[in-house]
């Protein structure tokens, strides 16, 4: 199981966080993000270092690629097939988000299959990302593709149980993303519950 901690900004914090060997770093570079990536970012060898982009256009985002040496890209908007794949040939690792609610229509991901390498389903609020909030799994039944997601929104130490009974759903559940659940008032993560969180997911899930 990919451990995926996310909306990274504050470099201590991101020294402390990689101490802990996730799969993906997140920086947000959404300016309307409490989260969001003022300056510049450091390399950390052992995590894929990953930009989180609302509707952003490609200009943009190929200028933080290259200034922020970006393994990877997390598309969390509108954006088309046509986008994504411009990325994904460009030799990028690109994550596809969708927000997930009961009436979203998984029909639409097959637009999408040959354009991302993984999927990100996410709970649908106001604003995209770190809000606090769940989804419905069983929404998830739905899902009938084999290309491997990642699960977010509101995923904390509470939601262990929930996860196994996701893993028991025998989809192809590639990997956990977490953010606001691990946070202080401060937006930084809290390493401590970041550790006893990875410990049971390393062991258990």
């Amino acid at each position: 199981m990919k451990f995926k901690v996310c909306g990274l900004f504050d470099k201590e914090n991101i020294f402390n966080v990689a101490q802990l060997n996730p799969d993906y770093i997140g920086h947000i570079f959404w300016e309307k993000s409490v989260r969001y990536v003022k300056g510049d970012t450091p390399q950390i060898d052992n995590s894929k270092k990953t930009g989180v982009f609302y509707n952003s256009n490609y200009d943009f985002i190929s200028e933080k690629i290259e200034n922020h040496k970006l393994q990877c890209v997390q598309l969390h908007g509108d954006e088309s097939p046509n986008l994504c794949k411009k990325f994904l040939d460009l030799n990028v690792e690109v994550i596809k988000s969708f927000r997930i609610d009961q009436n979203f229509d998984f029909d639409i991901l097959n637009k999408y299959m040959d354009c991302c390498n993984l999927f990100l389903f996410d709970s649908k609020s106001e604003l995209p990302g770190g809000t606090g909030k769940t989804f419905n799994w069983e929404l998830l039944k739905r899902y009938k593709l084999k290309k491997e997601f990642f699960i977010s929104g509101g995923i904390g130490l509470g939601s262990i149980n929930s996860l196994k009974g996701l893993v028991q759903m025998n989809l192809p559940l590639y990997g956990i993303d977490v953010n606001s659940k691990f946070e202080d008032e401060s937006n930084l993560k809290v390493i401590e519950d970041l550790i006893k969180f990875k410990e049971i997911i390393d062991n258990e899930i």
